[in-house]
């Protein structure tokens, strides 16, 4: 796992915050200075807590649990797809559907329609609906992938959300307070960090920013996941090498009565 240097997070921008106006006095312990009223971050602190975070997500990832990337922010959208594609983990970069933790059933028969629809189209059924009805099922298909394709693979509640803009994702993150679920996140001088478990003090509206940030974590989650799947085929290794199950009591008996009686006759 090989954690982002201070001059990397330097180049990438990282330690721009916002306006010292807009500032949130709970992130105070991550500030270095002001500079022409910008407050900058502090990235000794940003190296300390990515590598933190990290290795906390390689661990979920290990575990086989699903983590949650949320960034509905137009320079966060792009990157969060790809990254969190890479590593087989969901995303929500559309409008964040409220209730998606609190009422979590609602939002998997929302995916069931969609797989229905995918189904009608597939057996033929779709074929027989009129111009009007197929128009209706195409663009209620369109939505739901719009919004919920990205999840459609999420069959349980996630483990764990990352999230890139706190203040903008904040229903988010309320939902997953509520559950208990830990908020691994990106937080900028204007953020609370007070509902993250995870703060990850750093530019959250940088694509290089987020571009770095993700890499370093999605790196690390891939190596849980490579991890995992070496320790399955080690198990299944040594369950081949053990020696065969002994046979029950009462087979031994008969396989030891029907030798004597074999040695008797001889």
């Amino acid at each position: 796992m090989s954690t982002p240097t201070f001059e990397q997070l330097l180049e990438a921008g990282c330690h721009f915050g916002h306006l010292k106006r807009k500032w949130n006095p709970a992130m105070a312990p991550y500030i270095f200075m002001e500079r022409n009223g910008i407050h900058i971050i502090d990235l000794y602190k940003t190296v300390a807590k990515v590598e933190e975070a990290a290795a906390a997500l390689k661990s979920i990832a290990k575990s086989g649990k699903k983590v949650l990337f949320v960034a509905t922010k137009k320079q966060a959208k792009q990157v969060i797809a790809d990254k969190a594609t890479s590593v087989g983990m969901p995303y929500v970069i559309e409008r964040w559907p409220g209730g998606m933790l609190t009422n979590f059933p609602t939002i998997r028969k929302a995916v069931k329609k969609m797989t229905a629809i995918d189904k009608m189209i597939k057996d033929g059924t779709f074929d027989n609906l009129s111009k009007r009805e197929k128009l209706q099922v195409t663009r209620q298909r369109a939505k739901l992938e719009k919004t919920l394709g990205s999840i459609a693979d999420l069959n349980r509640l996630p483990a764990a959300l990352f999230v890139v803009d706190v203040l903008k994702e904040r229903i988010a993150v309320a939902e997953a307070n509520r559950l208990g679920i830990p908020v691994f996140a990106m937080v900028d001088t204007n953020s609370d960090p007070s509902n993250v478990d995870f703060v990850i003090p750093a530019n959250d509206d940088a694509s290089k920013s987020i571009e770095i940030i993700l890499d370093t974590v999605c790196s690390a989650m891939a190596e849980g996941i490579e991890e995992r799947k070496a320790e399955k085929v080690d198990t299944v290794a040594a369950g081949e090498g053990e020696a065969a199950p002994a046979a029950p009591k009462r087979q031994r008996r008969r396989i030891s009565k029907a030798t004597e009686e074999a040695e008797a006759e001889a």
